[in-house]
């Protein structure tokens, strides 16, 4: 592994450089570090979110992929909110052009799949979508002969009532769905794609299904668990109403989502209806049933977008439905994109939503920064927070921010975590496999990490304002990150720097490294290879630091690590 860099902090711009080749990893993974090619293009399966009563039902199976497909022309631009038009064909339709998946309809997808032995085989890069609420629909039958006062109470039952929906009836035939699937295409895995309530069914399918009636387990035949605005902690409402109703009465099935009860389909050992053991965390999914490496959260904190009923009793902090804490799986890959949860807004109809998406199911590098070493100054009634936004090169959208604005700051603690505080985690495409990826300069991928930094104050409990410029940090920059693989495949390259210690580096599309006003090699920034990928620490600019606001011993961790094909 060979090392190179500049200035150490304080004698001028902090550039670190990495390059891992084939003759010099003995002391390294070599299959990890290099990468393996592309990643696996399995099957995914979509799964929609709740529905409502039989009337809601009834509207959404007329839509034959169920919604993803739907697609949004609006997209909210500049400083004054308004809407422009902006084209997002739906994720469905750009994974089509994207990465050249396929649609198989016969009549049904069911249909096409109840015939396992059928030739030529299906190919494994197909898109599927889990139609699990056609059988609660009552508009594939004949209408009943009814008079009038039973039309009447039927209408009114429709409207309040899902009858024929059961979510461990869902996950039971969500796991035959994908066996067929297999079957059909000769596929082990496939990825699991779902919104809202759509991501409960697929969890109570991995933690309880796949370890009832010996079926195969979960990590042996779903590769990868995506999930928009699900709310794996439940629904809870400023005031608790909604939870209470929920609890109480589960009108069209809404008691999935009650916190209490929510055990009873995620645990094998429970049945639904059971209020949930002290101290059991839904948002707990055991690593030993599925690597939470394989589960990837989007978070919504847009509620203005939303219906304003629910947004109403949801209050603040929510994609307008579900609390920005209770929608991510603890321990998993997030995102945070200010999106609400559905709708013209919505998270699956958003580019942030849908690059996210294809950079977890196919990026062959996953990147992560830490804040490490930092030590916070010690006074009395003040607290820490970081603003972060992460933006990709040649990416139209911010990637994951999380704001005080939004409601979703990074709250720093002193001590810190034990290694650090973790800013963010992304996945990177090669776009020698992805040529529609990004415009970018031959394979350099480029990602910027921009952190703001804010003392909060308060006086017994009260914020104190009388000393602050709101909204003015107490220092913020951006980290610019560019990462290559060497011309012969073997490796990667990889370069970092400040924007503040090269002006306008984020914009200019030459390497980070040819930037640099002064190129004199000064100490070597140690890069090392920990548990199969690359880790380097990037001090922060010499001002920051000589400030104290952090310590003097601040960095920001840097790993990549490529991820080996399933």
């Amino acid at each position: 592994m060979r090392e190179r860099g500049t200035r150490t902090p304080g004698a001028g711009p902090a550039l670190a450089h990495v390059d891992i080749s084939l003759g010099q990893a003995k002391t390294v993974c070599l299959s990890a570090l290099t990468g393996e090619g592309k990643m696996d293009r399995w099957p995914i399966v979509y799964i929609r979110g709740y529905a409502g009563p039989t009337d809601g039902i009834n509207t959404q199976v007329e839509d034959p992929f169920y919604g993803f497909n739907a697609g949004s022309t609006h997209i909210r631009v500049a400083g004054d909110g308004d809407p422009a038009f902006y084209q997002f064909e739906g994720p469905l339709i750009r994974l089509i052009g994207d990465e050249q998946y396929q649609v198989y309809v016969q009549g049904s997808q069911e249909q096409i799949l109840d015939n396992p032995g059928a030739q030529p085989k299906l190919d494994q890069a197909s898109l599927w979508i889990y139609r699990f609420y056609d059988q609660a629909a009552t508009t594939f039958q004949a209408p009943p002969h009814l008079n009038l006062a039973e039309r009447i109470l039927s209408g009114l039952r429709h409207k309040v009532t899902s009858d024929g929906f059961d979510i461990e009836k869902a996950a039971a035939g969500l796991y035959d769905f994908i066996m067929k699937i297999r079957a059909r295409t000769d596929a082990r895995k496939v990825y699991l794609v779902a919104h809202s309530m759509g991501g409960l069914i697929a969890r109570c399918m991995i933690q309880k299904m796949c370890q009832k009636d010996d079926r195969v387990a979960a990590r042996d035949i779903v590769a990868r668990l995506f999930t928009y605005g699900t709310p794996h902690g439940g629904i809870r409402s400023s005031g608790g109403v909604a939870e209470w109703v929920e609890e109480r009465f589960g009108p069209a099935g809404s008691n999935i989502f009650a916190p209490q009860l929510m055990q009873g389909y995620l645990d094998p050992g429970k049945n639904f209806g059971e209020v949930c053991d002290k101290g059991w965390d839904p948002q707990v999914m055991p690593d030993a049933v599925f690597p939470l490496d394989d589960v990837f959260c989007v978070v919504g904190t847009d509620p203005a977008d939303y219906s304003w009923g629910p947004r109403t009793v949801m209050g603040p902090q929510t994609d307008g439905l579900v609390h920005i804490d209770n929608a991510y799986v603890r321990g998993a890959h997030r995102a945070y994109i200010h999106r609400s949860h559905s709708g013209a807004y919505g998270e699956v109809n958003s580019e942030e939503g849908y690059q996210n998406l294809r950079r977890f199911l196919f990026g062959r590098w996953a990147a992560e920064a830490s804040l490490a070493d930092a030590r916070l100054p010690q006074r009395a009634g003040v607290s820490w927070q970081l603003d972060m936004r992460l933006a990709i090169r040649g990416v139209s959208v911010v990637m994951s921010e999380q704001s005080t604005e939004h409601w979703c700051p990074i709250l720093l603690a002193d001590p810190q975590p034990a290694g650090g505080t973790t800013l963010v985690r992304t996945f990177l495409l090669d776009p020698a496999d992805h040529p529609h990826a990004a415009a970018v300069a031959a394979r350099r991928m480029r990602y910027t990490v921009t952190l703001r930094l804010f003392p909060v104050k308060d006086a017994q409990g009260v914020f104190d304002f009388s000393n602050s410029i709101e909204q003015v940090p107490a220092w913020s920059d951006a980290l610019i990150v560019d990462v290559e693989p060497n011309l012969d495949d073997t490796g990667l390259t990889a370069y970092a720097a400040w924007n503040s210690m090269v002006p306008g580096a984020g914009q200019n599309a030459t390497p980070v490294a040819d930037q640099l006003p002064d190129k004199e090699e000064g100490q070597k920034l140690t890069f090392h290879a920990e548990d199969g990928a690359l880790v380097t620490s990037v001090a922060l600019p010499a001002p920051v630091l000589a400030s104290g606001l952090l310590g003097g011993q601040a960095s920001i961790r840097l790993t990549v690590r490529p991820r080996p094909p399933q």
